[in-house]
């Protein structure tokens, strides 16, 4: 089991082992008494009757993310989002994150097709916009069987088999769609050459990190791999790092609401750490030596100069740090004069979270873009009417009216001292131990794409 039960044992049942897990994470009981997840396990059959009485027509023309959301509760309710069905929960929960209520993914739905396109490339654009994207839009619901086509397609065209009833992974889910599909740009280039849709942390732990948030992580990720992003991405797709449910890392990670990416960029202005001008050297050596994030290893020439003076940093190799030709004249000339001159910091805003619990995926979801605006948290799976063989999943959206508040500093030493996952608030609990993938977007390069 994922979490500790009281009658649980370390696979021992009376005096004999059957197998090794950890203490109260095995539990013992009757055959009989065991039947298969309803949610996960259904009929075959696929047609509209057997997912209610709901309809989820198909709609053409563009349609926009509901605008001016100030109160989540206007979104909420039971079928609400989309209806899982055959373990769809981690395409549905990935698909609410990206269209549900942000543009950052529309540019998938309006790009015209290429010469080196897939036959089938219309239609799947179509189902995915006029038959998933636009009615969840509209009405705040899609049916499964809208769904499915988009699985039948996804099965027949893509790279990974066993998109009609298989579980599978969201990155699976993507990688097949962008990539092999809709052969989209990709969002993420790095300084190495490698072009990806998605930036997975790997990371050597770090036993100081207790309860890490991703800006940790994100860091520690490019600096321990030495790598740079060449470009600002419109999106922005962060894996955890961990593996499916089988591991995780680190027991509780704090998704970053806002995500400075400047660091890790390979061409940005940046300040010295030391004095605030403009910095021209980066040491990786000095990481955690004058603070532990990476805006504490950036110098200026003659702070670096001092520093690296020093016997104990004889062995540090700072690199130069590349400035657009003529900006550091404009900044000294500027400062002479007694003009402050403020090197912009490139912002990426969190707009949903992908979570997983024993194979089940649910989301939470920014409705729109800017500060103050209401969380939900989606469940494609929240509940069920009829039997294994006739009947349909429920899924429902909730309001999460005060996630933004759970990641302040003082809310933050609350939960620090609460040592028993099971304590917290569920959603919390959810949000913090179960985290799989962050989405992050840029207003600024989407304007672009």
């Amino acid at each position: 089991m994922e979490e500790e039960t009281k009658a649980g044992t370390d696979g021992t049942f009376g005096k004999q082992r059957l197998f090794a897990c950890a203490p109260r994470k095995a539990f013992f009981c009757y055959l009989n008494k065991c039947k298969k997840d309803s949610r996960f396990k259904e009929t075959n059959n696929s047609g509209p009757q057997y997912f209610g009485s709901m309809e989820s027509p198909d709609i053409v023309g563009d349609i926009s993310p509901p605008s001016l959301i100030e109160d989540a509760r206007g979104q909420s309710g039971i079928n609400k989002g989309i209806q899982g069905h055959h373990n769809s929960c981690y395409l549905d929960a990935t698909l609410f994150s990206m269209f549900a209520y942000n543009l950052g993914f529309d540019f998938l739905l309006y790009r015209p097709v290429k010469p080196d396109d897939i036959p089938h490339y219309q239609e799947v654009q179509k189902v995915l916009k006029e038959s998933i994207v636009n009615p969840l839009r509209r009405n705040n619901f899609v049916r499964a069987d809208k769904i499915m086509k988009l699985r039948e397609l996804l099965d027949r065209l893509g790279t990974v088999k066993g998109m009609m009833d298989e579980e599978k992974d969201p990155e699976e889910f993507l990688q097949s769609l962008l990539q092999h599909i809709l052969k989209a740009d990709p969002f993420i280039t790095l300084s190495s050459g490698q072009e990806s849709f998605l930036y997975q942390l790997f990371i050597e732990k770090d036993e100081r990190l207790v309860m890490p948030v991703t800006q940790q992580l994100f860091e520690l990720s490019f600096l321990q791999s030495d790598i740079k992003l060449d470009q600002v991405p419109p999106c922005l797709i962060l894996q955890m790092p961990r593996f499916g449910k089988d591991y995780k890392m680190y027991r509780r990670i704090v998704p970053s609401l806002y995500l400075d990416i400047t660091d890790v960029l390979s061409s940005s202005t940046r300040e010295c750490a030391v004095c605030g001008d403009l910095a021209k050297y980066e040491c990786k050596d000095c990481y955690r030596q004058f603070g532990d994030s990476l805006g504490s290893i950036v110098f200026c020439e003659v702070c670096s100069k001092k520093i690296h003076a020093n016997i104990k940093r004889s062995t540090h190799k700072p690199r130069h740090i590349p400035v657009p030709e003529g900006y550091d004249h404009f900044v000294a000339e500027q400062r002479a004069y007694g003009r402050e001159v403020t090197l912009e910091r490139e912002i990426m805003e969190l707009t949903a979270v992908v979570c997983i619990q024993t194979s089940h995926y649910v989301s939470f979801v920014k409705c729109g873009s800017g500060k103050n605006k209401p969380w939900v948290f989606f469940d494609s799976m929240a509940d069920r009417r009829g039997g294994n063989n006739n009947g349909y999943n429920i899924p429902e959206i909730t309001p999460c009216p005060d996630l933004e508040t759970w990641f302040t500093d003082e809310q933050q030493r609350k939960i620090l001292g609460i040592e028993d996952d099971k304590q917290l608030p569920q959603n919390l609990r959810r949000l913090l131990c179960d985290s799989y993938i962050c989405f992050y977007q840029s207003a600024t390069a989407l304007l672009f794409k």
